[in-house]
């Protein structure tokens, strides 16, 4: 899915919104255990509820990788039935890849031509050569990590130079040389608020991915202040806030309900924009 077609699916369907598919064994309702693919089944009733109202789905790796093969396969066949089932939603692996040159085209490889995915998150600590093999797939995307709001984002991504230049700057900056608002993204987490200015005075054009909405406090009405462009130029994602919204037989019907409540919220953000 190229830039222009995410940007049609957003204004048709009035909506941003990515679901996070962070599914854990431990946080799904109960009676789903005894299914024969649990988090299959858990993601499947997810999908089919929140599908009305969101552009993308995000599945988290590391929530499937902890189950080994059945992880895995929970995995493939997620990712396959929103492929047939909904072709037209925007699919992200939340991997947060990123090693030398070989190994990361093995990566690309992996989730652009074995999964076919849309987009990877990927971590720029080790630079080009650990992106560039991602960037060599014709409607694909890097979704390069940016400036993120957990608490250790402290100790290296405000750090400045001895221009003034903080790193996550340089980050923009420079990956800019790599790729394009075409094939690049990148992650901002939503409570960095203002911050979004910052970003878009460097990215002015570039989609972000952003988490934090919800469950972790983020403000959509900030995001959107700060972050939007008249593309709109934002995926943002909410996974616990909508998938545990409840832990009983209801979950399916629940998840809708919080999916519905950020899409109407975020129609009225897409109404706003003068195009």
């Amino acid at each position: 899915m190229n830039k222009q077609e995410l940007t049609n699916e957003i204004f048709k369907k009035k909506t941003f919104l990515c679901v996070g598919l962070d599914t854990d064994l431990k946080k799904i309702p109960q009676h789903l255990l005894t299914e024969e693919d649990p988090i299959f089944a858990f993601n499947k009733a997810i999908i089919d509820a929140t599908a009305p109202y969101c552009v993308a789905y995000k599945p988290n790796l590391a929530f499937y990788e902890a189950f080994g093969v059945k992880g895995i396969v929970a995995f493939e066949k997620t990712i396959q039935y929103i492929q047939a089932k909904y072709p037209h939603h925007f699919i992200i692996a939340d991997a947060k890849r990123g090693d030398i040159g070989n190994t990361s085209a093995m990566y690309a490889r992996t989730f652009f031509e074995e999964y076919n995915l849309d987009a990877l998150t990927v971590a720029p600590y080790m630079g080009e050569d650990s992106v560039t093999p991602f960037l060599g797939y014709d409607g694909k995307w890097v979704i390069l990590l940016a400036l993120t709001s957990n608490k250790g984002s402290l100790d290296f991504q405000m750090t400045e130079d001895k221009n003034g230049v903080r790193l996550f700057e340089k980050v923009l900056s420079k990956s800019q040389e790599w790729g394009n608002s075409e094939n690049m993204m990148y992650v901002v987490g939503a409570t960095q608020g203002s911050m979004f200015q910052d970003i878009r005075r460097l990215a002015p054009d570039h989609f972000l991915l952003v988490p934090g909405v919800g469950a972790q406090g983020g403000s959509l009405q900030e995001v959107c202040k700060y972050g939007m462009t008249r593309d709109c130029g934002l995926l943002v994602n909410s996974s616990r806030g909508i998938i545990y919204a409840s832990a009983g037989t209801d979950f399916a019907e629940a998840a809708a309900q919080k999916a519905q409540e950020l899409q109407t919220q975020m129609a009225h953000e897409l109404d706003s924009i003068e195009r």
